[in-house]
């Protein structure tokens, strides 16, 4: 099973910057046990929103040409909870960028509120890994993934008419 973490595209800037929504809903079974009674979103998983937020960013600036992963958490600073209801915007921006790996800042909002800051780190494993084997497929970069951008492009062409 795999987990998709944000629910679509709000923005997107290939090669700078991407804005992405959750929706947090008491449908999520995790919710239910963290904690009882008063269910919040873990902070690993708005870290690992962020991760699939930044990295869908950095592994579209070079075409999905390599496989993107999380090497390193640089920063992550929380500043408040997220609960059931709420609906959080992740701003993820590229820092840099270079053949082995990418760095990108990260902002968690709730309306006007900044929930938590999340910088990361990501290796393209095929550049870095010398001597190791992977699938020729991407095995990160699946439809599932691959949807939100197809979604975000559609929607915006519908909201310009074209």
């Amino acid at each position: 099973m795999r987990w998709i973490w944000i629910d679509k595209f709000l923005e997107f800037e290939s090669g700078r910057s991407a804005v992405a929504l959750k929706n947090v809903t008491l449908a999520e079974e995790h919710l239910h046990d963290h904690f009882p009674g008063f269910p919040i979103m873990p902070e690993c998983l708005m870290i690992e929103a962020m991760a699939q937020t930044a990295g869908i960013l950095v592994g579209e600036a070079r075409g999905f040409q390599e496989k993107v992963v999380l090497a390193k958490i640089k920063k992550a600073v929380f500043y408040n909870y997220v609960r059931p209801g709420d609906t959080i915007t992740l701003h993820a921006e590229i820092e840099s960028i270079a053949e082995e790996a990418a760095g990108t800042a990260g902002t968690i909002m709730r309306g006007d509120e900044r929930i938590a800051e999340v910088n990361l780190m990501f290796s393209h494993v095929d550049k870095n890994l010398a001597g190791k084997e992977f699938p020729e497929e991407n095995f990160v970069f699946t439809d599932m993934f691959n949807s939100l951008l197809t979604g975000f492009a559609s929607e915006k062409r519908h909201a310009e008419g074209i």
